[in-house]
């Protein structure tokens, strides 16, 4: 595994006081039953994912670069900045991770904090799904809407 998710693995194991395989297994068990457990399960989920972009991304250019003559050609350039993107994805992730790992972090108190709190316990939909009572009549070109 690579630095950057092996120091977080063992983050997350020592905070919840069990191995990664555990922790998902409660959290698939139930979700709602620690927020803080489940959004670090997906997102270590995601930071998993993007290593292994990343892995897949950097042997490409390894393979690339060691068939090439003395020039880097447009392709491989291209592999280059593949690998870039996986770099920022992936570090991305890991500082989500370390930030929902951190109590103390900032935004996760005060007036924005509250009001995310909020936010996230909002009972049904954010727009209506049932149809309106009276559906619209669109105007006619040349007519009035009052009759």
């Amino acid at each position: 595994m690579d630095d950057v998710v092996g120091v977080l693995t063992a983050q997350i194991e020592a905070r919840f006081g069990m191995g990664i395989d555990h922790l998902k297994a409660a959290v698939a068990a139930s979700p709602t039953a620690n927020s803080d457990a489940t959004d670090i399960v997906k997102w270590h989920g995601m930071l998993l994912e993007s290593q292994a972009t990343l892995d897949r991304a950097e042997e490409a250019l390894v393979a690339a670069l060691e068939s090439q003559p003395s020039e880097v050609d447009d392709p491989t350039m291209e592999l280059a900045h593949r690998v870039n993107t996986a770099v920022a994805v992936r570090d991305g992730r890991a500082m989500v991770v370390r930030w929902l790992l951190d109590p103390n972090a900032v935004g996760k108190h005060g007036l924005a904090a509250r009001m995310l709190s909020r936010f996230g316990q909002r009972q049904g939909p954010a727009v209506p799904t049932s149809p309106a009572s009276r559906p619209a009549i669109a105007p006619q070109p040349g007519r009035s809407l009052a009759r």
